[in-house]
């Protein structure tokens, strides 16, 4: 744990030793009160747009800056402006549902007409919803479809991909965040692989399919199972080509071992779903008569519902997603945003801005997506912190706000888990991290001062083609300094 050094904390004794009144040691204090640490980057030549202020006073109190109406990329810090949008759009208890409809009619148990699962941008979608979806089906008293599943992502989908990771993905990838975006998608747009020791060294381990008995998609297992202890190492890639989707594992796993689940991306989120849903529905012994298609068109108007499945709450859905950074979760969301059919990640990115701009004295903002995936996304800390400021004035709405950013001491990602016990407990924050084509290093959310007060900080740093990789504990380090001067300052 870092801790305010010898040289810093010493102007504070100088001070202390002083015997200085009250009124003039919070002016001493003062003058350690900025961003001098966290600065020095500039002089290794990465940009930086800084500011913090407190937020109970009659009159707005700038306690540091650097640059703070400046054109920065601020990576994920932009979920901060999707939750925002979001909450004052819908509301913290808003729910998105998924359902699944026909124009048909059922007879002896027959549903004479092809069976719609029409997705409702549930960004937290997994396999137990469709579950229950079936099982409802199954209570409105279907037992065979006379058609087609039908999976209809009116809404959204197929987004089009406006990042080098998730273009790559659609042909193969290696992780689970550059998923597709649908309207329609299931567990986050990816496949799940349970990998399995066999009782026996040397035999291939065993594999199947997290979310269904039926083989959806081929597997590749290549995992030798090893003696116990002998350590777990896996390797896996999703590679799609004209006969659709398969996952490749390669490496090992040890006897003693626990199953380990192996989640990557989809080529095709609706198609997943189709997939998957239409798997149930033949486990659950409905039968269904013609193949899956995908559809972009919204359900007939005579179309009704069967059954439906509602998600979390809107502020459970956002705590996941800003806690976790996801990705996929959080593009879903601010897709959601978009009043038209067929949405695209610009126009989510221009309801944010929408949004955004109605506040005074935000300024420019450009936002190409909800996640900020791309270096595209541009906007100043002082354009943050307005927005911080907003939604703590809102009375209604912050707690549900303020829950998704993470205390230092206590949140999931352990990167943060730096600095003086000062910035640890009296800081919630929400990061941001690009590497390419530049680095681009962010953290903004809010503060409590020793004396209890309320304050907001936003960092923007971004690097170039000539600036070197830069590590979080060289933006966190200075960063706890420089905020834990404000907070006893103040």
């Amino acid at each position: 744990m870092t801790y305010l050094s010898k040289s810093a904390a010493r102007p504070w004794r100088v001070c202390l030793l002083a015997g200085v009144a009250a009124a003039a040691l919070s002016v001493c204090a003062s003058a350690l009160a900025d961003f001098t640490r966290l600065g020095q980057l500039q002089e290794k030549g990465f940009s930086i747009s800084a500011e913090a202020r407190l937020l109970d006073s009659s009159a707005p109190v700038t306690l540091g800056s650097l640059n703070p109406e400046r054109q920065m990329a601020p990576a994920s810090v932009t979920k901060a402006y999707m939750a925002a949008a979001l909450l004052n759009r819908f509301g913290p208890q808003h729910r998105f549902t998924s359902q699944l409809v026909s124009s048909g009619h059922i007879d002896n148990g027959v549903l004479r007409g092809d069976l719609v699962f029409e997705g409702g941008g549930d960004p937290g979608l997994t396999t137990e919803n469709l579950w229950r979806l079936v099982q409802r089906l199954q209570l409105a008293g279907v037992r065979e479809v006379d058609g087609a599943l039908v999976v209809s992502q009116w809404r959204f989908g197929p987004v089009e991909c406006i990042t080098s990771d998730r273009c790559n993905a659609r042909a193969r990838v290696t992780n689970a965040y550059s998923a597709p975006l649908s309207s329609a998608g299931v567990n986050f747009g990816n496949w799940c692989v349970n990998v399995a020791p066999s009782s026996v060294a040397g035999e291939p381990a065993r594999t199947g399919l997290c979310d269904s008995q039926q083989p959806l998609i081929a597997i590749d297992n290549q995992v030798v199972t090893r003696p116990a202890n002998s350590g777990t190492e896996i390797s896996a890639e999703r590679i799609t080509d004209e006969r659709g989707d398969m996952m490749r594992l390669t490496g090992q796993i040890s006897t003693n071992a626990m199953a380990q689940d192996i989640y990557r991306g989809a080529s095709d989120a609706a198609e997943e779903t189709a997939q998957v849903l239409l798997g149930m529905l033949n486990q659950a012994g409905i039968v269904v008569r013609d193949p899956w298609r995908l559809t972009t068109m919204q359900p007939a108007g005579s179309a009704r519902r069967l059954a439906a499945v509602d998600s979390q709450p809107l502020q459970e859905l956002l705590l996941r997603t800003m806690n976790y950074s996801n990705n996929y979760m959080a593009d879903v969301l601010a897709l959601n945003l978009v009043q038209t059919p067929q949405a695209q990640l610009r126009q989510a990115g221009a309801a944010i801005e929408t949004y955004a701009q109605q506040l005074p004295g935000h300024g420019p903002l450009t936002l190409y997506s909800g996640s900020g995936l791309t270096t595209e996304n541009r906007t100043s800390a002082h354009g943050v912190n307005v927005m911080l400021e907003d939604m703590y004035r809102q009375s209604a709405l912050f707690p549900s706000f303020v829950a998704a950013f993470q205390s230092p001491a206590n949140g999931v990602m352990r990167f943060i888990k730096r600095g003086s016990p000062t910035f640890q407990n009296n800081v919630m924050l929400k990061t941001g991290t690009l590497n390419q084509p530049f680095a681009v290093r962010a953290a903004a959310g809010y503060f409590r001062t020793a004396t209890g007060r309320w304050g907001v900080f936003s960092v923007l740093v971004n690097g170039s083609g000539n600036t070197p990789y830069l590590s979080w504990p060289e933006v966190l380090d200075p960063l706890s300094l420089d905020l834990d001067a404000m907070i006893l300052a103040n």
